[in-house]
């Protein structure tokens, strides 16, 4: 999936050396000069492990001058409240039907035993629909790998931020939550079941996310969590990506073309690629300043 897993919206421990194999941690930044404005962009690993000293001094020196600070969604309890009030309606099925019955019988086992390796029960999955089923394993995954919401890089960066500076937002909760919930359900149950086969694996899916994003290990970001969706469903990719890259792109040219210094922090998967933020803004004709 790629909301990064509300997306990766918990509690074991990482070694920040272990993540990163004792390099210095460098995320990638990217920085768009417009005619008027600059935006710098960042990609965001929205649950991280606590201790990481993950932030590199270009963002903090933007975030220090910024006159506003863009997220995907607003990062505040109502909009917590209100996300977990519409993926629990929209991620139901009907009274009746049952998640099993949308998957073959191999996508059926590698959900099952992808659940039973992350402490889940299987029969607890049965009322979710596919999206939410996966949203349920890449949880509990990220949590038994000492994912925390506290260190995610919006839950850090919105409180670091000065308080002075305008908090703004692409998109709502309500939208969010209907482009996973719109989606196939056949291209949901591919993306569940793609997920599933990554935790039953014998590696952390999660911590070698986490390892290329630290190292700013771009190809490795894409091999990790952009080409599974883009070839398993690519419809959804459309979906979740690339058409919301592309009315991203459209703010992000119309703050670089006015004064002051704007901070944009989306997924990092959002940034990656031909189909990446940065890719559609130099092919915009702006300048971009980044790998």
């Amino acid at each position: 999936m790629s909301f990064e897993r509300a997306r990766r919206l918990l509690a074991a421990s990482f070694a920040g050396a272990a993540l990163c194999g004792g390099a210095i941690a460098q995320p990638a930044v990217w920085t768009v000069h417009g005619p008027r404005g600059t935006v710098v962009l960042f990609g965001s690993v929205h649950l991280l492990p606590g201790g990481l000293d993950w932030r590199p001094p270009a963002l903090t020196d933007a975030l220090a001058r910024a006159d506003e600070l863009w997220f995907e969604i607003p990062i505040d309890q109502a909009t917590d409240e209100a996300a977990a009030r519409l993926a629990e309606r929209q991620g139901r099925l009907a009274a009746g039907d049952s998640l099993w019955s949308h998957l073959s019988a191999v996508q059926r086992d590698l959900v099952a035993r992808a659940a039973t390796k992350v402490g889940l029960d299987p029969g607890g999955l049965a009322p979710e629909k596919p999206w939410m089923a996966e949203l349920s394993l890449e949880l509990a995954a990220d949590a038994r790998s000492g994912a925390l919401a506290s260190q995610g890089v919006e839950a850090r960066i919105q409180s670091d931020a000065p308080p002075t500076t305008r908090r703004k937002a692409l998109e709502s909760a309500r939208q969010q939550i209907g482009f996973l919930a719109g989606g196939d359900m056949v291209d949901q149950a591919a993306s569940l079941a793609q997920t599933a086969e990554q935790i039953a694996g014998e590696e952390d899916p999660y911590a070698r996310t986490v390892k290329a994003w630290m190292a700013g290990d771009l190809a490795g970001l894409i091999r990790e969590d952009v080409e599974p969706l883009r070839a398993t469903a690519p419809r959804l990719y459309d979906r979740l990506i690339v058409s919301r890259n592309r009315r991203w792109a459209l703010t992000v040219r119309s703050l670089a073309r006015r004064d002051g210094v704007s901070v944009v922090v989306v997924g990092a998967g959002h940034l990656l690629g031909p189909e990446g933020l940065p890719a559609l803004l130099r092919a915009k004709g702006l300048d971009v300043e980044g790998p």
